[in-house]
């Protein structure tokens, strides 16, 4: 990969950063050769900062580094998009993105396993989800079980309205297991992407 840094005057190409997970765009920042041979090679972002006028791994100082997972290069050879996976919010503000957008797809279940992961970690006694939580693996997998065989019970009759609702049930726990497992839905995507394209 030969990025053009003569394309403009000062020899620095833009490298926008997408969350290789969600798929939002974090940050864009600017890369000299140096700054994209750290990157590969360190699997860290690295921009050259013109305004310290030296080499910065995003997340020196914040500990909120950019894992790299792919870098690619566009069709004109004069702009770079890095798929990274942040370790905390990217924007200097706090925030997920620079353009304050909250670094979730878009996609309502995973939307359903970020407020999962926020009832876990709830201090409301009262949530069902962290009750769930609190009993322990073995009834997370036993109501997923239940769950499932309720999706089979209701399979075989012609209610459509019990139909869906246990299997929005069975779903709906099995995120809860995904997550009880330190797993994500993102996990279980990449296996059946990976499936797919063999």
């Amino acid at each position: 990969m030969k990025p053009d840094y003569s394309k403009y005057q000062d020899g620095l190409v833009p490298a926008i950063i997408q969350d290789f997970k969600t798929n939002k765009v974090l940050m864009m920042g600017f890369m000299n050769e140096a700054a994209l041979a750290q990157t590969e090679s360190s699997g860290k972002v690295t921009f050259y900062s013109r305004s310290k006028q030296r080499l910065w791994t995003k997340g020196e100082e914040s500990g909120n580094f950019l894992l790299v997972k792919q870098v690619l290069l566009d069709c004109d050879h004069d702009t770079l998009l890095i798929k990274a996976e942040p370790q905390g919010p990217t924007c200097h503000t706090g925030a997920d993105t620079c353009w304050s957008e909250r670094n979730h797809t878009d996609d309502f279940l995973y939307y359903l396993q970020d407020i999962i992961d926020l009832r876990r970690k709830s201090s409301d006694e009262k949530s069902y989800v962290k009750q769930l939580f609190g009993k322990g693996i073995n009834k997370i997998a036993q109501k997923v079980g239940e769950e499932a065989t309720e999706v089979i019970i209701e399979a075989k009759d012609n209610n459509e309205e019990l139909f869906l609702n246990e299997a929005a049930d069975l779903l709906f726990h099995f995120i809860v297991l995904l997550r009880a497992k330190d797993v994500t839905l993102q996990d279980v995507t990449y296996v059946l992407q990976q499936r797919h394209s063999k």
